[in-house]
């Protein structure tokens, strides 16, 4: 960014898709907000790592802020509950302390689009941050996908164990075979690998679902293959995930080809290097005395799902996978380098009834995005923005002409699902600066207002229940009660049915 941006309205109104001359969003813009006679307001919209790392950094930087967080389901966090990162309560202690706040609203149970209009959220915002994340899983995109049983998200996998309402009918079938692929070598895919093969007794002190808990235990999963286009240099996990794996007792790693690593790891960059050794070292329960194994198997790529041999089932029987080579071999250990198909190599074959794709999420635009003029990006999955998270109508450096007033975003939204939640935060931490520093020199805004309590009357009119955050601490309550009576920390309640009835 270039100094500081200060719109001069007339420029951009009307820019953006179903923007108007005499429209009431034109009016909405134009007026620059009086600063000195009142807070400043936000709206976030998704309760997890990114919204609440936002909000932390702005309510540091604007004295009196009000902060009201909207999420769809009745409970907060986002991927730190039910994704990534169950095992980081600093994390959640952290957002508890933002809560805490008493210009801080948590408003549960809202449905953007439904119980409220982003249109209406304007009318009483100085600005909007759209921090929701990513909603879907990309798709590979090959035959046997949508049609045969037994193939799964990773995505829904997690959301299943994690106990996410929208999964908690997931079900999959574990008992029908004893190997497992994996499609995608990122963190997401190791999570889910090590859930198939830790044992059960180590999960039953966590809080994954004993209904998840229930399936695992009848497990029949003895072997996992984790699938990747190109090779070790190139994956994109991290150095934690592969380490937590290697140590799982009684399970082995076999070993990856030792051409596919450099011969001389003493100049590769530190992470490259102990990523390299510890695939070196491998685990330290040999394959004869192990339970149970799992690989990196590299330079495959997938090709499609076969269905079983009699052709009367629908179910997986196998994932065919073409083999893969470097485009230019000299190249083979630099993370950029690129694959192709192998000439003239015939497809492998791996067994299974029961696969996982894990090659990413994908964002969605929300209800009334584009009426706002806010261009979704459908090849990135992001909101376009200025990569300091001001929402532009066009890709690019911000603008006088392009950026739109009061609208930012953070998170996955912002720059694709990608990183742990360490990165999370210092996206973040960036778009916030970017809030902050445009308040503070009289940037243009949305038109403000009273945020929440000049929309709260309309959505109970809809017969909507809102979830408070003190709402949300009694259903946290009562989850830590139903884990304390299995020697858990909690038991999740997977339905948003049961929390609210927690409330009644």
């Amino acid at each position: 960014m270039k100094g500081v941006y200060r719109a001069p309205q007339a420029q951009w109104l009307g820019r953006g898709r179903g923007l108007t001359a005499k429209s009431n969003r034109q009016r909405r813009f134009q007026s620059l907000v009086v600063r000195d006679e009142r807070p400043f307001r936000m709206a976030v919209l998704g309760s997890g790592p990114a919204g609440f790392y936002s909000v932390y950094k702005v309510m540091q930087g604007i004295n009196n802020a009000i902060v009201d967080m909207y999420e769809q389901l009745p409970v907060p966090f986002g991927l730190v509950r039910y994704g990534v990162a169950p095992d980081h309560p600093e994390v959640k202690d952290k957002f508890t302390e933002v809560a805490s706040s008493p210009n801080f609203n948590f408003i549960g149970n809202i449905r953007i689009g439904q119980d409220i209009m982003l249109d209406d959220l304007t009318q009483h915002y100085d600005a909007i941050l759209f921090a929701y994340g990513a909603s879907k899983d990309r798709k590979l995109g090959i035959s046997g996908e949508d049609t045969l049983r037994g193939i799964y998200a990773a995505r829904d996998f997690v959301g299943w164990y994690n106990g996410l309402p929208e999964f908690s009918d997931l079900n999959p079938r574990l008992d029908e075979s004893d190997t497992a692929v994996i499609i995608g070598q990122g963190n997401v895919a190791l999570d889910v690998a090590r859930t198939l093969l830790k044992g059960v007794d180590a999960l039953r002190h966590t809080d994954i679902s004993e209904q998840a808990l229930a399936l695992l235990s009848k497990s029949r999963i003895k072997r996992v293959h984790v699938m990747g286009r190109r090779g070790p240099m190139q994956f994109a996990c991290t150095i934690k995930e592969v380490r937590e794996l290697m140590k799982l007792p009684s399970v082995a790693f076999e070993a990856v080809k030792r051409d596919l690593l450099p011969p001389d790891l003493s100049s590769l960059p530190r992470t490259a290097k102990r990523l390299t050794k510890l695939l070196l070292e491998g685990s330290p329960t040999p394959i004869a005395d192990a339970r149970k194994s799992w690989s990196f198997d590299f330079l495959l790529s997938p090709l499609h799902f076969m269905p079983d041999r009699d052709g009367e089932s629908a179910q997986l029987d196998a994932v065919s996978f073409s083999r893969m080579q470097f485009v230019n071999a000299v190249d083979r250990f630099d993370p950029a380098a690129k694959v192709q198909r192998a000439v003239g190599e015939r497809p492998l074959s791996i067994p299974t009834s029961l696969a996982f794709r894990s090659i990413g999420y994908q964002s969605e635009p929300l209800p009334g995005m584009s009426e706002l003029g806010i261009a979704f990006d459908e090849h990135r999955s992001i909101i376009t923005n200025d990569d300091h998270g001001r929402l532009v109508t066009r890709a690019g450096e911000a603008s006088d002409a392009n950026t739109i007033p009061g609208m930012y975003c953070a998170g996955w939204v912002k720059r694709g699902p990608t990183g742990v939640i360490a990165n999370t935060m210092e996206d973040s931490f960036v778009t916030a600066a970017a809030i902050v520093a445009d308040w503070n020199n009289k940037a243009t805004f949305l038109g403000g207002g009273d945020g929440w309590g000049s929309i709260k009357g309309g959505v109970a009119e809809k017969g909507t229940r809102i979830v408070s955050w003190d709402d949300w601490l009694k259903i946290e309550a009562a989850e830590k009660a139903r884990g304390n009576l299995l020697g858990k920390e909690r038991e999740k309640f997977t339905s948003p049915q049961d929390m609210l009835k927690i409330l009644d």
